[in-house]
């Protein structure tokens, strides 16, 4: 099984998780704990970029809709990017991207995260 990591970053106006690897139940409290410390910092734009990932389980998924009603309801969103296919169509297959805006590069995420803020 290949080695989950993540990072965040900055990029205004908005914070990215990037993921690297396998996303399981192994390793879901990782994001888990990313996404809590963002909260609790009271980051609510959020992009998830999952350029470098190569695979995510359902336990994985959960991590995304444990998250998203409290960031918004407090005005933010959590926006995916740069899916490869094959995880893309996990997400598809689940019916996310009626839920989620998922995008093919980061910038436009977070461009539309621009475009929310000056409305």
């Amino acid at each position: 099984m290949s080695q989950f990591t993540l990072s965040v970053r900055e990029s205004p106006p908005a914070r990215v998780i990037d993921l690297t690897g396998y996303l399981d139940a192994h390793t879901a409290p990782q994001l888990e704990e990313a996404f809590q410390s963002l909260l609790n910092e009271q980051q609510f734009n959020i992009i998830v970029n999952f350029r470098d990932l190569a695979y995510i389980s359902s336990a994985g998924l959960g991590v995304f809709m444990a998250f998203v009603e409290e960031v918004r309801s407090n005005s933010g969103d959590i926006k995916l990017a740069e899916m490869s296919p094959k995880v893309y169509n996990v997400f598809d297959l689940l019916g996310f991207p009626m839920l989620y805006e998922i995008y093919d590069d980061e910038q436009k995420a977070r461009a539309k995260f621009s475009n929310e803020g000056s409305c």
